[in-house]
């Protein structure tokens, strides 16, 4: 009892485990897969035979048998069952080891025959032909990329379909004339085997014509290493033609495209061929058979037969040359004109030039360099408005410059007459005591010599005095020269002088003993060194002070000259000090407020500062710092 009731208590989980898988494995599969599923369980299943010839990788005939699978898998309504054979013998002259493989293909299908029979290549299409009655004899059989020449039409039923191609060698032949019409000779590399040999007699029977236009050479009964050998020392003008080489002349057997390959790689001169799988890696180019074209028949036709269709309504005819196409590569390397391909041709491959490779990155760039152009453009145009500003600002402060070095002379008009007045009287003495003495029967030449030196003495000293005024109040623009800072502000004092004198204010000037060479203008910092000392002296004036005196040194510091001048006058109000510099602040009733900015002006112009400040014991101190020239 409890033994029944444990069995009862697992069935109904066993059930629904099993319920439960087979929700999961249904919800996995994809819709397709599970129809596919479903189908093969209906019996729908496609079973599809592929013969090869000469082996699966065997170029030309490998990559139709690649297209034709992968289209058959893509547009086939009923899952397929693809099984695919190569026709090794096919490489050999001798056919006895066919008689394994046929009794081999014999026991793998009988009881469970292919629904359709595909061979690629014309041995591959011989062999089927040749054992149909043994192999498949009610099978339906599509005979693909096999020239017409090779199908043996007697042997073929109503269960056969053809899709067959047509070389034309005399038109790839023209081909290569046409782009290339210095050529005078044509290697032709072709192998040894039963197919090769065939194809070698219809390629020499189809160039007759062609021996008067070219040197036809025949590579045929050499080893594939020679051909090697013989492609790199090809003469000028030599084209090679690639037909098929599967098997040399020494019985080695090749792959198509290694083959090729190998022979690109040391060969002096143009490779041309006809067929498509042999076109992207090593050869020109020109009229030739398309996969495409071969593949999508094949398809329709094996869709067809399989759907019920009788292959003998199924008919094509040979399929030709499509345009031409080329290797732009290739072009370029031999220098072939893209004038002298044919009309309506088509050039692949074409690497695109640095513009196109880099579209994005090269308008990026553009647009940096234009935004770089505007910003240069800006900053040179503000530079030059700024430049052109300067100039004008330095222009307008020489204009005002002069125009206070006027008032400033103006206010100099006493110490000035009496700097040339003593000069004159002792000029007009001398004269009249010279013109008494030449009036005496027996002058004294001596004396009246030293009278002469003396008139010649007074007369520099007036001229001297006139050229100081005269370099004051010459209007000049800025120039910077070397100049020894001394002697600047000494001459600048001996303007001063007078007025001093005539103030009875004592002008005390102590230069050091150190050479002070500066780059500067000496006209300006003459003109600012008399407008700050004729400002002390007008504080003193002002003042009631005991002392009145205005002291003007010189001195080094570091690599700075410094021209030091003070005053014993009240100073300078300490709400004023930062203000003195400014446009038109003044303190004098008549005062225009420009002389202490124009200052500032012409120190800054020569890399230094000016500064105020008061004296601990009373009065005003200017400092003017002004760089040491290297």
């Amino acid at each position: 009892m409890s033994g029944g009731a444990s069995i009862n208590g697992v069935r109904p989980r066993l059930v629904a485990a099993l319920l439960c898988l087979g929700l999961l494995v249904a919800e996995c599969l994809s819709p397709e897969r599970a129809g596919a599923v479903e189908r093969s369980l209906r019996g729908e299943l496609k079973r599809v035979l592929v013969l090869h010839s000469f082996g699966r990788e065997f170029r030309p005939w490998s990559e139709y048998a690649r297209d034709i699978k992968a289209e058959l898998e893509r547009q086939s309504p009923w899952p397929l069952d693809i099984q695919e054979h190569a026709l090794l013998t096919a490489r050999f002259n001798n056919p006895g080891p066919e008689a394994p493989f046929v009794e081999y293909l014999h026991s793998l299908y009988q009881g469970a025959m292919p629904d359709i029979v595909l061979s690629i290549g014309a041995p591959a299409a011989r062999f089927a032909q040749k054992y149909r009655a043994r192999l498949f004899p009610h099978t339906p059989l599509i005979l693909s990329a096999v020239e017409h020449r090779l199908i043996n039409r007697a042997d073929l039923g109503d269960n056969d379909v053809v899709v067959a191609i047509r070389n034309d060698f005399v038109a790839a032949f023209d081909n290569i004339l046409q782009v290339l019409p210095d050529t005078r000779s044509v290697a032709v590399v072709i192998g040894a085997s039963p197919l090769e040999k065939f194809w070698l007699e219809e390629v020499k029977r189809e160039l007759k014509s062609f021996g008067e236009r070219v040197e036809l050479v025949w590579y045929s009964d050499l080893s594939f290493e020679e051909i090697l050998k013989r492609a790199s020392k090809l003469p000028p003008h030599t084209v090679l033609f690639w037909g098929l080489m599967s098997v040399d002349a020494a019985g080695v057997v090749h792959e198509s495209d290694i083959a090729l390959r190998s022979l690109h790689a040391v060969a002096n001169a143009p490779i041309f061929s006809y067929q498509e799988p042999f076109f992207g890696n090593s050869t020109v180019g020109g009229p030739m058979h398309l996969i495409a074209d071969t593949s999508s028949r094949t398809v329709t036709a094996a869709l067809g037969v399989l759907g019920g269709a009788k292959p003998a309504s199924i008919h094509y005819e040979p399929i030709g040359f499509a345009a031409p196409r080329y290797d732009w590569r290739e072009l370029q390397r031999w220098g072939i004109s893209e004038s002298r391909l044919p009309p309506g041709s088509e050039i692949l491959f074409r690497e695109p030039n640095i513009w196109v490779r880099y579209r994005w990155q090269m308008l990026m760039i553009a647009a940096v360099f234009l935004v770089q152009a505007g910003l240069i453009s800006g900053l040179l145009h503000e530079r030059r408005r700024r430049r052109v500003a300067e100039v004008e600002s330095r222009q307008r402060l020489t204009e005002l410059a002069h125009v206070n070095r006027y008032s400033t002379v103006g206010e100099l008009t006493t110490s000035i007459a009496h700097e040339l007045n003593q000069p004159l009287g002792s000029i007009l003495t001398n004269a009249e005591t010279a013109e008494l003495m030449l009036k005496a029967s027996s002058p004294d030449i001596n004396e009246i010599r030293q009278i002469l030196a003396d008139i010649r003495r007074d007369d520099q000293r007036a001229s001297e005095v006139i050229r100081r005024l005269r370099s004051v109040l010459r209007k000049t623009p800025f120039e910077v020269k070397d100049i020894e800072l001394n002697d600047t502000v000494r001459e600048a004092i001996g303007l001063v002088k007078a007025v001093a004198d005539g103030r009875r204010i004592t002008l005390i000037y102590m230069p050091v003993l150190a050479d002070l060479r500066v780059k500067g203008d000496p006209v300006q910092l003459q003109q600012i060194i008399l407008n700050l000392i004729i400002n002390a002296m007008d504080a003193i004036s002002d003042a009631d002070t005991g002392k009145r005196e205005v002291s003007v040194s010189t001195l080094r510091a570091g690599n700075q000259a410094e021209i030091r001048i003070a005053d014993t006058g009240p100073g300078i109000a300490a709400s004023d000090l930062a203000n003195v510099f400014d446009p038109f602040f003044t303190t004098k009733p008549q005062g225009m407020g420009m002389g202490l900015a124009i200052a500032r002006t012409i120190i800054e112009a020569h890399h230094g500062a000016i500064v105020a400040a008061n004296q601990l014991a009373g009065g005003a101190l200017f400092t003017i710092r002004l760089p040491i020239a290297r």
